[in-house]
């Protein structure tokens, strides 16, 4: 398939800017995968499709300030810090404004003082390596002194008090995304709470969102394309109880393309009875339409961009002409799209 196939039309005024309020009550659109058929609900709807026996899959982890605003001595002029990956303790790769003039020894402050950095590397990419140093926690004094990584295509400041509440998962636990698993924004404690009640499983495991999901499919060729690594953890509990529902025939739903990747990452051809494995790694599984799925039997997501790798693994799952009916049918019926917007349901 080619990248282009993936485009749609979508009006600026259909990305959403701020998230629903409550949670829950973003829109949902459903699609039935073996019939095409559509209906438009809402998330707190979900009980009506999920059933007891089913196993939720969720990605708990947290996203972190990984924008900073700092001065470069001894000029003390103003640099921005977008940080990527944490390549040692305390070293990371990072994106830097103005890229022109931060050079190789120079030297960051960030807050009052209490964040010093120097710079150490350039990568061919342009991108900088930064080793850091402070007193005490460094993720308690980013969480103080950073600002929330909002998604380029929110045209507004990120540094607010809502914004570092709702672009959190209501369950999320470890650090380490600069960017949230957006499906997951949708649910409440009660929501999840309900699911439970009627027997629907909850399991949980973690993938660090990376600098990969805000960059471009820079290839005409959708196989060629791979995102960039990311650090998983898959708990022995969740291979448990996700191998226990693939042997008694019972379906997994994946909330999000994370949780969506890391199951296929672990996925392994029924060795000792078992489809998953615990354990933890990097993964760039890049997921095309093609790839044959071992793990997921539903997908619960938000609406991507055009020609994006996410709408890729969305079309690899639902089909490409049912995904791109429903995009259609979204647009057309004013749901809100991307980060802070509305959510699809494939089943």
């Amino acid at each position: 398939m080619r990248l282009s196939d993936l485009h749609y039309d979508l009006p600026p005024e259909r990305i959403a800017q701020h998230p629903c309020e409550p949670r829950d009550q973003a829109r949902l659109l459903v699609l039935d995968r073996r019939t095409g058929a559509l209906e438009d609900a809402h998330v707190k709807d979900l009980p009506r499709w999920l059933c007891a026996g089913d196993v939720l899959v969720l990605n708990d982890t947290r996203v972190f300030p990984a924008r900073l605003i700092g001065r470069r001595e001894p000029t003390g002029g103003l640099v921005e810090v977008f940080l990527v990956r944490e390549t040692a303790p305390q070293t990371w790769t990072a994106l830097v404004k103005p890229g022109r003039r931060v050079r190789v020894g120079d030297r960051l402050t960030f807050g009052q003082d209490e964040l010093r950095g120097v710079v150490t590397g350039r990568l061919e990419d342009g991108r900088r390596t930064i080793a850091f140093t402070c007193e005490g926690d460094f993720f308690a004094l980013l969480d103080r002194i950073g600002r929330t990584p909002l998604p380029p295509y929110i045209a507004r400041e990120a540094d607010t008090p809502s914004d570092r509440e709702r672009y959190q998962t209501v369950y999320a636990a470890t650090p380490g995304s600069i960017a949230a698993p957006t499906a997951g924004l949708h649910f409440t404690p009660e929501l999840l709470s309900t699911l439970a009640a009627q027997g629907v499983e909850i399991v949980k495991l973690t993938l660090h969102v990376g600098y990969g999901t805000f960059q471009p499919v820079r290839t005409e060729n959708l196989a060629a394309h791979r995102v960039e690594p990311e650090v998983y953890v898959v708990p022995e509990a969740t291979a448990q109880r996700v191998n226990a529902a693939k042997r008694e025939g019972r379906r997994v739903i994946a909330v999000g393309t994370t949780s969506t990747r890391t199951l296929e990452t672990v996925a392994q051809d029924g060795v000792d009875g078992n489809v998953v494995r615990a354990g933890q790694g990097m993964t760039d599984l890049t997921i095309v339409p093609g790839f044959r799925f071992r793990v997921l039997d539903g997908l619960l997501t938000n609406f991507h961009l055009p020609q994006s790798s996410l709408l890729a693994l969305v079309v690899a799952f639902g089909g490409y002409e049912p995904v791109m009916c429903a995009y259609r049918h979204a647009v057309a019926a004013g749901y809100r799209f991307y980060s802070y917007g509305d959510a699809m349901l494939l089943i």
